[in-house]
């Protein structure tokens, strides 16, 4: 029932956890757990299916120009982030700087995407 929610809703950002006991939780107190065997097994099927629909949706972004935050410059590109992503929780947008702008962090730089997997864009400035 959840899986086919997530299905429908093709939510962007989705995240899960397996429980684990905390003091003083009631669900801690419930006699009849549920066994870490079967929690894993939920946890890799829920993430199977948010990976698949966040892919596709990120996919969606290629070829469009984005509005990306400049987190960190290193010796491969620039690492920043739209304005949709929460840093260090969400995905991050590698750039290629093609067109050897001053790009300085903390500073907003359009980037015209080029390609995307689960959780990451790329693209050039």
């Amino acid at each position: 029932m959840l899986l086919d929610f997530l299905e429908e809703a093709q939510l962007d950002r989705v995240g899960c956890f397996k429980f684990s006991p905390v003091e003083g939780a009631v669900a801690t107190e419930i006699a009849d757990q549920v066994p870490e065997d079967v929690k894993e097994d939920r946890f890799h099927r829920f993430m199977q299916v948010q990976q698949r629909i966040s892919a596709a949706r990120l996919q969606q972004k290629v070829g469009k120009t984005l509005a990306v935050i400049v987190d960190e410059i290193d010796e491969e590109g620039i690492i920043g982030r739209s304005m949709a992503d929460a840093p260090e929780i969400d995905g991050v947008v590698y750039v290629d700087n093609i067109s050897n702008q001053d790009v300085k962090v903390g500073q907003i730089i359009s980037v015209t995407i080029t390609n995307a997997d689960e959780y990451d864009l790329w693209g050039t400035c």
